[in-house]
């Protein structure tokens, strides 16, 4: 969430970047008006609370001369003051609640160094690794690939689920285990992050905390009870609120964790995209990555959350680009946004497989999420960051295409044989 107090004494800067984001500004023509009112209100109360001082002061005077009928009379128009006092907060309250809701309804603002554009085409590339290979032979995609080796199963998933699942039998079920176990001994042991299980159900604090909600309402699955749970749409949700409405000691950031999680999302408004394979499910698999740092080290652990994505598809020998999206391009809680895209030969081009996002205090806003300096220092938001690292499904997908042989026969990289009892091709 915006800083109230930012976006109130800086209107047209906010418009501008909202603008830049493509974001209708209206909500902040009602914010103003809101704002306004709100300090009528407090105005008209400040005078109020003035003329009821005053009056005190009469009464007692009044009593101390012995004038009671004076004094009785004015007591109740002290008393009609207090009732329109009361009225008058109860209205400055409900502005200042109508003006937070609409702040809720704002995504963050985009860095200065972010590249403005309407879409993904301003998106700017910053760096790619490895080279697509070059196959002598028609190469196939993950789906073809899958199904003739008896390791992916579309029917049987759409007969028990629908469309939108998928079921992994055999050494594909294996192969994304072995993913699961690669990436998190990777950030765990190499790259420093805490392993975290947390749970797979999350209330409408956390999904609020996280910005799902409530722009994103229809993108999520909700379980039919009175609790308002909801399936997670990825573990940053869980993890990223782990530490809401807490002060952190400025001396334990940045704290990093990595979660491995199934995800669920109904993937409202992707009608026709996609439609083919495991690239969007409505359930998938994920290694994620969450940092909560210090405000001035959010950039550089950006860019190390983004390189420890990165190294899992150098590790396994897969070609990718990084690029910086435009933004027009970025999600709602962002203010600076690394995609992360492996090349997918039955495409020939490259898709997107980890989102590495800095979030600023925005999150941390909404989750009440801050830390302390030292020296009995005022708490400050912390900021949050969140990335995959990496996606299951699609380094599965990315592995199978960039892997296959002219005899319908994938290999496994090296570095996942360990993980596979030893097997070197599926």
């Amino acid at each position: 969430m915006l800083d109230l107090h930012f976006v109130r004494e800086n209107l047209n800067v906010v418009r501008a970047a909202l603008a830049s984001r493509n974001f209708a500004a209206d909500a902040l023509d009602k914010f103003a008006e809101m704002d306004a009112e709100r300090r009528r209100i407090i105005g008209e109360a400040d005078s109020i609370n003035a003329q009821r001082n005053a009056a005190s002061k009469e009464i007692g005077a009044l009593m101390q001369a012995g004038n009671r009928a004076e004094a009785d009379a004015k007591k109740a128009e002290v008393a009609g003051l207090k009732d329109r006092q009361a009225e008058l907060e109860r209205r400055r309250d409900d502005a200042e609640a109508e003006m937070k809701n609409l702040l809720a309804g704002l995504p963050n603002l985009p860095a200065a160094d972010v590249p403005v554009g309407a879409d993904e085409s301003a998106n700017v590339e910053i760096r790619r690794w490895g080279t697509p290979a070059e196959f002598d032979f028609e190469a196939k995609d993950h789906v073809d690939l899958g199904e003739s080796l008896g390791i992916l199963d579309f029917e049987r998933a759409t007969k028990i689920a629908g469309s939108r699942f998928a079921v992994l039998n055999g050494a594909g079920a294996r192969l994304s285990r072995a993913l699961v176990n690669f990436m998190l001994d990777q950030h765990t042991t190499e790259h420093g992050y805490s392993e975290t299980l947390p749970p797979f159900l999350v209330n409408r604090e956390a999904l609020f905390g996280t910005n799902q909600l409530p722009k994103f309402e229809d993108d999520l699955f909700h379980i039919k009870d009175d609790r308002g749970f909801a399936l997670i749409p990825t573990a940053e949700v869980p993890v990223t609120n782990y530490h809401a409405n807490e002060i952190l000691d400025a001396s334990d950031l940045p704290i990093k964790y990595v979660a491995y999680t199934p995800c669920f999302r109904s993937e409202a408004g992707s009608y026709g995209r996609d439609t083919r394979g495991l690239i969007r499910q409505h359930q998938f698999e994920k290694v994620e990555l969450v940092k909560l740092c210090l405000p001035e080290n959010s950039d550089a652990e950006h860019e190390k959350l983004t390189q420890n994505a990165e190294r899992i598809l150098q590790l396994l020998g897969l070609p990718y680009r990084t690029v910086v999206l435009s933004t027009g391009d970025m999600g709602f809680g962002a203010k600076k946004t690394f995609d992360i895209e492996v090349w997918l030969p039955s495409q020939n081009t490259y898709r997107e497989i980890s989102s590495c996002s800095n979030c600023g205090d925005f999150q941390a806003r909404r989750m009440n999420t801050r830390f302390r300096r030292g020296g009995g220092a005022k708490p400050e938001f912390v900021h949050t960051l969140n990335g995959s690292g990496l996606a299951v499904g699609r380094t599965w997908i990315a592995i199978l295409e960039n892997y296959q042989q002219v005899d319908g026969s994938v290999m496994i990289p090296e570095v996942l044989q360990q993980y596979m009892n030893g097997l070197t091709q599926l």
